[in-house]
């Protein structure tokens, strides 16, 4: 087969012009598909990355959970049938103060556990949005109403 029956992309350069020509569409094409590549590349590592933040933030929300009912054993049922025994004793408020004089009576029990306001924080001081905190407390420590929490670390939401 002659030179001029091949197709005008597969006939030898007629120059060193038409030569460096083909040569720089060549490259120009394995630098789009290496760029591309890349881009794939880089989109995967966004998943995978998110992926295993949201695994870990999991995990955290789950070991703060365990490690709040190890401090509060009341605020939260037994898994098992059987009572924990709590190694904090009540404090009988009545019996230790006169609210008839001018001490002021205790504060009440705030909502949500230690572990929520502790998780609640440290997302605050990472930086994290207040819907992200609200997001996670709800789904990881199931608590309804947040805005207790969220006021008490991030101020009233204006």
């Amino acid at each position: 087969m002659s030179a001029q029956k091949l197709p005008p992309e597969r006939r030898p350069p007629a120059s060193a012009a038409d030569a460096a020509q083909r040569l720089a569409r060549i490259v120009d094409a394995a630098e789009e598909a290496a760029a591309s590549v890349i881009d794939d590349a880089e989109q995967q590592a966004q998943r995978q990355l998110e992926e295993a933040r949201v695994r870990a933030d999991g995990i955290v929300a789950e070991r703060l959970r365990e490690l709040a009912d190890q401090l509060d054993p009341s605020s939260s049922a037994p898994s098992s049938g059987e009572r924990r025994g709590g190694h904090l004793k009540p404090v009988d408020v009545a019996g230790d103060h006169d609210l008839d004089n001018d001490d002021e009576p205790p504060a009440p029990r705030r909502s949500g556990s230690a572990g929520a306001r502790l998780l609640a924080t440290q997302m605050a001081v990472s930086g994290a949005a207040r819907e992200e905190i609200e997001a996670q407390l709800r789904d990881g420590f199931e608590i309804d109403d947040t805005s207790e929490i969220l006021d008490a670390i991030l101020g009233p939401e204006e």
